[in-house]
């Protein structure tokens, strides 16, 4: 009887494994048991590739023997990506090491470079002996006909590895969603980009026109039609979801006001950056090395005014600045020489932002302050100078050689300034209650509501030409440096516009916290970490033996 129940129970058993595996080879779940839910998915990235009906291939070139943050990279690349896979049997991965290979090294190095693709350069000294690693922290993401480049690391020009390490894991999934929208979703959105008031040339915002194309429909959209068809105008610039007014340097007509009021009126989207102040550094290089600043009325003061700010005509200087190449000395003995440049403010960005999160400084010339008027539309300061910053009023003449002089450090006391303002809610028409400059159908007095940043120096959206070549935005040429002009401003762009249907802006939101060790304590503390490492445990397992062997001894003699 027992011996029946024995089996009973066995063969129990074992129909119950049977079943256990049938049903966990059925039904797969993971659980994600961190804190800040790292390794969960938004919806909005769940839904960009639930409908993929063709292999999603990704390759990532963050593959070979790293450092330490950099395996922290890869794993957390890998860990996202198996994510991703998780909700689609589409998803392709290649984990490729383009410099394994030392006959092929030099040309993958060159050909990736080429495309865009720069590599980081890694200098490790850690072990007294400094070592240099090529790193690409790159990825490429190919769907049908189409491939975007995903850059997985998130560089900056003032914070350490660790810490853009800390920013780079924070934004994979926003780095990854976003390069499979530009390949995934249709361009549904309009950008009108405003001519016919001394706006920049196609050539001077051409990197700024290629970073959107991959997710907007952009059209150019001249004012100077509301002279002859103000109505006309104002139904046509109603098809286009977002405004850009790039550095505008001819006065806007009272119907062209009306015209961009009633676009406001009507939900109408707007980037604004606009400048109260005439002064461009090109201007300097003549033989004098002088030029005056003076101000600029675009007739926008009451129009800005409504909407509740004031864009003030005066110049911000800031000793946290970015440099400007100069020849110091004289003949051939002249070198050039990075000196500091109080009129390029590198602006400080709003951290709890999504716009300006995780952000590299960004970069200005010739800004002027923006101060906030009381009303209830709500204001966002996006970028601040920093709080060693001071003001020029205009007219004042402006020299190259003031450059080399010391700054006295006490004048600039005045606190950040704000540089670009993010206004959201319900605006009220700048002609409300006031006589119209023509008639306009269905006036409305009060917004839908929307959206307006307004960036206090048009040169930020400015890339640099060489040779009749513009060259990446952000990018200067003369101190070889990177800002984040282009981040900021798709950034922006992305916010205005984005809505239920996407909510990508909001994955960037997300906070990651990451451990890291101290690199310098390590270096200090290493001999005695090594000593309670290695030497105390074999000290406790000496001590162990020694006590066992004398208590057996003592038992058993």
């Amino acid at each position: 009887m027992k011996k029946n129940k024995a089996i009973i129970y066995i063969l129990a058993v074992i129909v119950g494994l049977i079943i256990v595996n049938t049903i966990a080879s059925k039904v797969y779940q993971r659980f994600d048991l961190t804190k800040d839910n790292r390794y969960t998915l938004s919806d909005t990235s769940k839904s960009l590739i639930k409908d993929l009906d063709s292999p999603l291939i990704i390759d990532v070139f963050l593959e070979g023997d790293f450092p330490s943050e950099f395996r922290l990279l890869k794993t957390e690349v890998k860990l996202i990506i198996e994510e991703f896979q998780l909700e689609t049997d589409q998803i392709l991965i290649n984990y490729i090491n383009p410099i394994e290979d030392e006959n092929t090294r030099q040309q993958y190095i060159e050909e990736l470079t080429k495309q865009g693709l720069e590599p980081y350069i890694n200098n490790d000294n850690s072990t007294g002996k400094v070592t240099q690693d090529i790193i690409f922290p790159w990825a490429y993401a190919s769907y049908k006909d189409q491939r975007v480049k995903i850059p997985l690391l998130k560089r900056s020009i003032t914070l350490g590895l660790q810490e853009q390490i800390n920013n780079s894991v924070q934004a994979l999934e926003y780095a990854f969603a976003d390069g499979f929208s530009k390949l995934v979703n249709t361009k549904a959105k309009k950008i009108a980009i405003l001519k016919g008031n001394g706006e920049l040339d196609d050539l001077y915002i051409a990197d700024f026109l290629k970073t959107m194309q991959p997710y907007y429909n952009l059209g150019q959209f001249t004012l100077d039609s509301v002279a002859t068809n103000a109505q006309g105008t104002l139904n046509n610039l109603k098809q286009y979801d977002l405004i850009v007014a790039a550095k505008p340097s001819v006065p806007f007509s009272e119907n062209e006001k009306l015209v961009l009021d009633q676009y406001t009126m009507s939900g109408g989207k707007s980037l604004w950056l606009t400048e109260s102040v005439i002064m461009d550094k090109d201007s300097l290089y003549n033989d004098a090395g002088t030029s005056v600043s003076i101000m600029r009325d675009l007739k926008l003061n009451d129009f800005f005014f409504k909407y509740g700010f004031r864009v003030n005509p005066t110049l911000v200087k800031d000793l946290y600045s970015s440099p400007i190449m100069l020849a110091i000395g004289e003949g051939s003995q002249a070198q050039m020489q990075p000196i500091q440049w109080q009129y390029s403010p590198l602006a400080a960005s709003n951290p709890k932002h999504p716009i300006t999160k995780n952000l590299n400084l960004v970069k200005f010339d010739f800004a002027s302050p923006i101060d906030t008027l009381k009303n209830d539309i709500e204001k966002t300061i996006l970028l601040q100078s920093s709080p060693k910053s001071k003001l020029e009023g205009a007219p004042t003449t402006i020299s190259l050689a003031d450059v080399t002089k010391a700054p006295d450090e006490s004048t600039y006391n005045l606190g950040p300034q704000n540089l670009a303002i993010l206004l959201e809610g319900e605006f009220t028409s700048v002609y409300d209650k006031r006589i119209l400059p023509f008639n306009v159908s269905n006036f409305q007095a009060k917004s839908k509501p929307t959206k307006m940043v307004i960036i206090s120096d048009g040169d930020i959206i400015k890339n640099e030409v060489v040779r009749n070549r513009p060259l990446e935005l952000g990018f200067d040429q003369l101190t070889g440096k990177s800002f984040g002009n282009k981040e900021f401003l798709l950034n922006t762009v992305n916010y205005l516009l984005d809505d239920a249907d996407t909510g990508l802006i909001n994955i960037r939101a997300k906070e990651i916290n990451i451990a890291f060790l101290d690199s310098d304590k390590i270096k200090e503390n290493k001999g005695q970490w090594q000593l309670i490492n290695i030497a105390l445990p074999l000290a406790i397992l000496a001590l162990f033996g020694f006590v066992f062997n004398y208590f057996r001894k003592k038992k058993y003699t």
